[in-house]
């Protein structure tokens, strides 16, 4: 297997076509055997007086070597999901695990990092270098370098087991999510729903064999559902079938039900907060973070909560009097979509299925791509040649002076064995090798658009123009990096709560006329978007965003809650129904399992960190505050953004580099006035 094991050959970008189940394992154990013989190696030939390109950059080449070959397996699980690859990468998971705890609690190398930080040559270091120098010392001692044996060996098997709690999560959410679906035989009932979603759903049951509409759980789905859908039965039945997903409740109860995942998933995180000597599990989240403390954290967040309240309020009790109006006395969760969307298109003449057809996908990608070349002086261009995962799949080059900065992968549409949601993942980091080559970045840029119908386009929704765009920021950052030392390079070492600034930064283009102009266009006549439609969607862009807002602090405050309190009897569903009660204006139904697909803080990096959105909101919208004083568009502005944030990566501390863009630390006012939330706004 492994003469011709793709996953064990030099490769530029992944040979995905090639990649086989049966390749994953073999190439995992070849690779981490490879290693541990490569660190004995390097600790001896180091000796006592380690230097940086003997120690750190060798090592580097090792992580290089993993991440080539894990990457693409990686993401090929999450975008082509089979049972035959879900088993050899849950095969890995545990060798992973004990690979990194290893290396973590590795004496040798915790010795020469700290040897290599305490010489007289670090002394001449560069920045990036130093702060990698302390971040990997502090990742030591968060790894349990400084912890007896008997509770250095529970550390790693609490690790070991976490990550394959983590990913069982994930898999019993898709599951979930594929194993409910209605078929329609009757298009009245599909009464309200636009032609796109109709159209989708024709073709997701003749994908099956099945003659008719098939209602999924995939999100293009549900939302269209609970958005357009005239009939509200079919709106009740479709809400619970997807807010029970992977819960002891609703149509599959019991199936998939990932709440003694949650449990368990809790507790390991609260004994590996205590094995470290942190109160809890939020503590430990916030040593590798730009917040300070447990009480700054939930401060902030109640703040916001008591500053958008009332704003909530108003926008709900004009909701209710709204349907109310339409003969609808009590107003249900799955009537909020329905009815907002009726609301908003009465108030503003304006509905989301309106605008799709102004922003066909090339037409907003060109725009895209012209904004970011005029704001940091690069271009971007599409490449045809490459081996790929699926048909839709494409890829561009960013280049500067005619030099190659980082190439990105585009996967935009949902289909099934696909995870739900949107993200980028760093598939190959920016760095300088031993032999002084600079290998340039590689990102995946993941969403799930609705696809397009038979003789259109793929038409995007503005909520979806806005994905793409926050997506992409974080796809900047990875590849805009000039750092060259992996530990800092791209979003390596960035603070979590600082890591969405790039992303929620690059949304501000979508409200702005002059971003409009450019990534707008009628996908039949090519006409720029017309000015009273971009008037309607400008006084419309915060409709709702009390409601929106406070949605948003219930589930940071309650996933801080319950990182910060675990243990004290409430368990996960009385946590939330407290924060419900503290902040929400509106509770849903009591079997209602929302935490059972909270993928972000079981399956994904957010644990205890959620606020992060809120956080980095507060950076973005200040940094953007520039832009507005400075020109939107404006070049000077676009590159100093690019050199003290998108350049800097992890090299230096979020707040620093902050500063080094604003010339001050972060205001909350630019926030709550682009969000309609302050008294200027209002």
């Amino acid at each position: 297997m492994t003469a011709h094991n793709p996953l064990l050959q030099a490769f530029d970008l992944p040979p995905y076509s090639a990649i086989r189940p049966e390749h994953v394992e073999p190439a995992v154990d070849r690779i981490l055997e490879d290693n541990r013989a490569a660190i004995a190696e390097i600790l001896a030939a180091q000796g006592e007086t380690p230097d940086w390109n003997g120690l750190v950059l060798a090592l580097d080449a090792l992580n290089a070597r993993l991440g080539q070959a894990w990457s693409p397996v990686s993401h090929l699980n999450a975008v082509c999901n089979s049972a035959e690859l879900r088993a050899a990468y849950e095969a890995c998971l545990p060798k992973l695990s004990a690979y990194y705890t290893e290396l973590g609690q590795h004496r040798g190398l915790y010795q020469a990092y700290k040897a290599l930080a305490e010489s007289p040559a670090a002394a001449g270091f560069a920045v990036a270098q130093k702060t990698i120098l302390e971040h990997t010392l502090r990742d030591f001692h968060l790894s349990g370098i400084d912890l007896p044996a008997e509770q250095q060996q529970r550390y790693g098997t609490i690790q070991m087991r976490l990550s394959e709690l983590s990913s069982r999560f994930s898999n019993q959410l898709l599951d979930a999510t594929q194993a409910w679906t209605k078929l329609l035989a009757d298009e009245a009932q599909l009464a309200g729903l636009p032609e796109s979603a109709r159209a989708q759903m024709r073709q997701a049951a003749e994908a099956k064999g099945l003659d008719g509409w098939l209602v999924t759980l995939e999100f293009p789905s549900y939302y269209a559902v609970m958005t357009y859908a005239d009939d509200r039965a079919l709106r009740e039945e479709v809400y619970t079938a997807y807010a029970t997903r992977a819960s002891e409740q609703g149509p599959n109860a019991g199936q998939f039900d990932n709440g003694p995942l949650m449990a368990e998933i809790l507790d390991l995180r609260q004994e590996l907060a205590r094995l470290l000597g942190f109160a809890h599990y939020g503590e430990l989240s916030l040593a590798t973070k730009m917040a300070e403390s447990t009480e700054q954290v939930l401060g902030f967040l109640r703040d916001l909560a008591v500053r958008g309240k009332p704003f909530a309020q108003k926008d709900l009790a004009e909701l209710r009097a709204f349907a109310a109006a339409q003969g609808v006395a009590e107003l249900h969760s799955w009537d909020v979509g329905y009815f907002s969307e009726k609301l908003r298109q009465s108030r503003y003449a304006l509905s989301q299925e309106q605008v799709r057809a102004w922003f066909p996908i090339d037409k907003v990608l060109s725009g895209l791509f012209a904004i970011v070349e005029r704001l940091y002086g690069i271009q971007i261009a599409e490449l045809k040649e490459f081996d790929s995962w699926h048909p839709d799949v494409r890829l561009f080059e960013i280049s500067e002076h005619d030099q190659r900065v980082g190439r990105f992968f585009f996967d935009l549409y949902a289909r099934a064995n696909k995870r739900g949601g949107a993200w980028m993942d760093g598939a190959r980091d920016c760095w300088r090798n031993a032999a002084g080559e600079r290998i340039s970045p590689v990102a995946n840029l993941v969403c799930n658009f609705t696809p397009a119908a038979p003789g259109k386009p793929a038409l995007l929704t503005h909520d979806e123009v806005t994905t793409l765009f926050h997506e992409f920021g974080h796809g900047l950052h990875h590849l805009l990096t000039r750092v060259e030392y992996p530990g800092a390079s791209g979003i390596n070492g960035v603070a979590w709560d600082a890591v969405e600034l790039p992303s929620q930064f690059m949304e501000n283009w979508c409200w702005e006329p002059e971003g409009l102009a450019l990534i707008s266009g009628h996908y039949e006549t090519g006409e720029p978007l017309p000015r009273e439609l971009l008037d309607k969607m400008l006084a419309a862009k915060n409709f709702q965003s009390g409601l929106m807002l406070l949605r948003q602090l219930e589930f940071s405050l309650f996933d801080f809650e319950l990182h910060a309190t675990h243990g004290d009897g409430r368990g996960v569903q009385g946590v939330l129904q407290e924060i419900r009660d503290q902040v929400s204006v509106m509770q849903p139904p009591a079997w209602n399992r929302f935490a059972n697909s909270f993928a972000h803080i079981f399956a994904g990096g957010y644990a205890a960190g959620y606020y992060s959105y809120k956080w980095a909101e507060v950076l973005s919208a200040d940094a953007f505050a520039r832009f507005e004083e400075e020109g939107v568009l404006n070049p000077e502005t676009g590159r100093a953004f690019r050199e003290a944030i998108l350049a800097r990566g992890g090299s230096e501390d979020a707040m620093q580099l902050f500063v080094d863009f604003r010339g001050r630390e972060p205001s909350i006012d630019a926030l709550l006035r682009h969000s309609g939330l302050s008294e200027e706004a209002a």
